[in-house]
């Protein structure tokens, strides 16, 4: 889809935005713009280092845990935040339940008659609904979905899709396990594994091949951190991950974490 077209559809969406929800149990429910504004825990707050917006920002927003109540989540579960434009983020429930004075996520609210603004280098705002972080110490910055359109209890990921998963007798320490993780919060937002994964914005990362199958390594850890440094595509989305998003040692896990799948490739279930 065009950009300007993905403009004009986040335009619309935030001018009758409803927020979906579904609990464990199934059931689901809806929110509007207005129902949560008004909400009594709503207020304005601040969020010094806003990772989608790039600077300080200011927002009416609820706690999570406004939307989060009768949704039965657990800090076992996952919180599967889906976007408008195809991102999908796998929320951790013990992270998404987090409360004061840990850091705590908010619901920041666009309101259909003062529109955000539009995110650096798009057309699209951050609404209707965004996750932020005023103390973000600890959070990813794949952990700020924004343009969210729905909010789901599931299984942790390696549970539903055992085909991203490491074995399951490879230590807690081993870069591999390291590397699942980090590929789960910072790259399963936008790509499958084995055909595992509710993200459609990129290409499955091992099938039929995996990148570090046809990528140099220096070519490879190049792409991450700056992608259009590499090569350009049509549509071309993906963020550079710099080491304040992926650490040196972080980044080595996720190569060793590829270089494993590529060796053990595992058809989709």
């Amino acid at each position: 889809m065009a950009l300007a077209l993905v403009g004009v559809w986040l335009a619309a969406a935030a001018q009758a935005a409803q927020l979906q929800t579904e609990g464990a149990d199934g059931a689901s429910q809806r929110h509007g713009t207005a129902e949560l504004a008004r909400h009594p825990a709503a207020r304005e707050i601040d969020v010094p280092s806003d990772v989608a917006y790039r600077r300080s920002m200011r927002y009416r927003a609820v706690p999570l845990a406004v939307v989060l109540q009768g949704m039965k989540l657990t800090a076992a579960d996952t919180l599967e935040v889906v976007a408008l434009d195809g991102f999908v983020a796998q929320l951790p429930g013990a992270l998404a339940l987090q409360r004061a004075p840990l850091p705590e996520p908010w619901l920041a609210i666009e309101p259909a008659e003062a529109p955000w603004p539009a995110l650096p280098g798009k057309t699209g705002t951050a609404g209707p609904f965004y996750i932020v972080w005023p103390d973000a110490t600890g959070v990813r910055s794949e952990q700020w979905p924004y343009a969210i359109a729905r909010l789901h209890v599931r299984a942790a990921p390696e549970l539903r899709w055992p085909q991203i998963a490491v074995a399951a007798d490879m230590l807690a320490g081993d870069p591999r396990r390291r590397g699942q993780a980090v590929f789960i919060t910072q790259c399963f937002v936008c790509h499958t594994m084995n055909g595992g994964g509710e993200a459609r914005m990129g290409p499955d990362l091992n099938q039929p091949l995996g990148p570090t199958e046809y990528f140099q390594p220096q070519a490879l850890r190049r792409l991450i951190r700056d992608p259009a440094s590499v090569r350009h595509w049509p549509g071309q989305t993906m963020p550079g991950f710099g080491p304040d998003r992926i650490g040196e040692r972080e980044l080595d896990d996720l190569l060793a974490y590829l270089r494993y799948m590529a060796a053990e490739r595992r058809p989709a279930r």
